[in-house]
């Protein structure tokens, strides 16, 4: 494999967050839905940065909204991590990584609650050799200070780490501090293209001499069963 570490972000590429059909879950009508996705998302991005305290941001927030939409809000907040679902794909492809020994790593941008509940939420979680969260160190991609947290706390080289992510800002960080990087739009085949997957290398192996044996054996088959040699065009 080309890497000798791979990190994977959270949202999209191991669990599948979007943020239109979690609150769907909890709205009851349309109008319900807009109330709330204004007041509840306006936030966020604040939230993953660790900018501000998620139980404090979440009695901001439900005190602002009409009445009987205050216990649907204060359920949201406390709920919505039910509704990420996992992708199974992903998750297959970590336990694939973790048999042949890889190294793996969680870089994520999430709250402080979501960083709390994550392995028990998550089992998968319990197959890395990392985590990191954002919300908990205040400081979030694309910045690069979290990055360098990363290699610093896991003595890793970016060089030799490959980071999967779904935000084109992100990757392009990334990239800028000298790892290799891809948008994730849900192909894992065109992650383990990426990585080299498919072609397991081992130390001290010379694998131009699995060309040459291949075609060796090629032209022996012939050889052997009279078969015509491929001609030029």
């Amino acid at each position: 494999m080309k890497y000798k570490n791979i990190i994977f972000d959270f949202g999209n590429v191991i669990g599948k967050f979007k943020g239109d059909y979690i609150l769907g879950k909890f709205a009851s009508t349309p109008e319900d839905y807009d109330i709330l996705a204004d007041a509840i998302f306006k936030n966020w991005v604040a939230l993953d940065a660790g900018t501000i305290d998620y139980d404090q941001n979440a009695e901001d927030t439900i005190a602002g909204l009409p009445d009987h939409l205050k216990d649907t809000a204060r359920d949201f907040f406390e709920n919505w991590f039910q509704y990420v679902d996992p992708l199974p794909e992903t998750w297959k492809f970590i336990k694939e990584l973790k048999a042949r020994g890889v190294p793996i790593y969680l870089l994520s941008n999430a709250s402080t609650r979501f960083a709390e509940r994550a392995l028990e939420d998550y089992p998968i979680l319990k197959e890395f050799d990392g985590i990191v969260f954002s919300a908990p160190l205040k400081m979030a991609k694309p910045g690069h200070d979290i990055y360098y947290h990363l290699f610093n706390k896991y003595d890793l080289l970016p060089s030799e780490c490959f980071f999967i992510d779904d935000t084109v800002e992100n990757v392009i960080a990334s990239k800028e501090l000298g790892m290799e990087s891809i948008l994730f739009t849900g192909d894992i085949e065109a992650v383990k293209r990426a990585i080299e997957f498919f072609y397991k290398r081992f130390p001290g192996h010379n694998h131009m001499n699995d060309i040459w044996n291949q075609n060796n054996r090629a032209s022996q088959f012939r050889y052997r069963y009279a078969l015509p040699l491929p001609q030029p065009y």
